[in-house]
């Protein structure tokens, strides 16, 4: 081992850091170094684990950086490691709650068919006898333009208000209200 340089903890400690800081900029830029190769670690919790490429990246980071300036202060090797532990806990943690914060933010705009039927909504093409027109319709904050037609045929004019009886595929029944 003559040929490597003597290394000490404080040098170590901050590679440790510069190869975390490192997986955390192609986490973030990648959009999840694991999640790249298709072996993320996350256990099926409906969102970010703790084991996710950005929370470990941090947890290494943090770790690398306290223990060298753990170093720096004149802590042994083991304190040192130690107060990287638990500073990587502190910070990893940290970034999970927010992670799980967000996650749990996000909404859907899936709208399923069953919520559309007895819809109220407005003819903005008119529905010819026999044909098929469009309607507008509001569900919840969306508003949606949908192809409509009458189960009996009948026409229907434009600026009319409409409920769904049913949905047929991205067609929809409608009937005068």
């Amino acid at each position: 081992m003559e040929f490597l340089p003597q290394l000490s903890a404080f040098t170590v400690f901050l590679a440790v850091c510069a190869v975390g800081f490192l997986f955390l900029v192609l986490a973030l830029v990648f959009g999840g170094l694991f999640d790249f190769f298709d072996s993320d670690h996350d256990f099926e919790t409906g969102g970010p684990g703790f084991f996710s490429s950005r929370v470990m990246a941090v947890f290494v980071t943090a770790f690398g950086g306290f223990g060298a300036v753990g170093t720096y202060y004149g802590l042994a090797p083991v304190p040192a490691s130690l107060l990287g532990f638990g500073s990587g806990l502190v910070f990893g943690g940290a970034i999970y709650a927010l992670a799980r914060v967000l996650y749990n933010q996000q909404a859907t705009t899936e709208v399923r068919a069953g919520d559309l039927v007895g819809s109220i909504g407005r003819v903005v093409v008119g529905i010819p006898p026999g044909g098929v027109g469009q309607i507008r319709v509001r569900l919840g904050e969306e508003l949606m333009d949908k192809i409509a037609r009458t189960r009996d045929g009948v026409a229907i004019a434009e600026n009319t208000s409409v409920q769904i009886e049913e949905v047929l595929g991205e067609t929809v029944i409608v009937k005068k209200t």
